[in-house]
């Protein structure tokens, strides 16, 4: 978790390789959780996983572009090593 927060501290053009593996797996499985939490919280109050889903949606869709941000960021460090 060290490396989390000192990346966190610093610019995403200042990580590491390893650091921006670390914080894309974080990241993708941060949006799998929302996304199944969502969902069982969704079967337990009885709405419709389209409801749940669209509900989700704008944050879903934050966690993606962030994702791409750093995979092409991740791209560029390791053409330049």
């Amino acid at each position: 978790m060290d490396n989390i927060h000192n990346t966190e501290s610093r610019s995403i053009e200042q990580a590491t390789p390893e650091e921006l593996t670390e914080i894309i797996s974080e990241l993708e499985q941060y949006r799998e959780r929302l996304v199944n939490d969502t969902l069982s919280m969704a079967q337990r109050a009885k709405l419709m996983k389209a409801q749940a889903l669209a509900a989700l949606e704008p944050s879903l869709a934050q966690i993606d572009a962030n994702l791409e941000v750093l995979r092409q960021r991740q791209a560029v460090v390791v053409a330049e090593n």
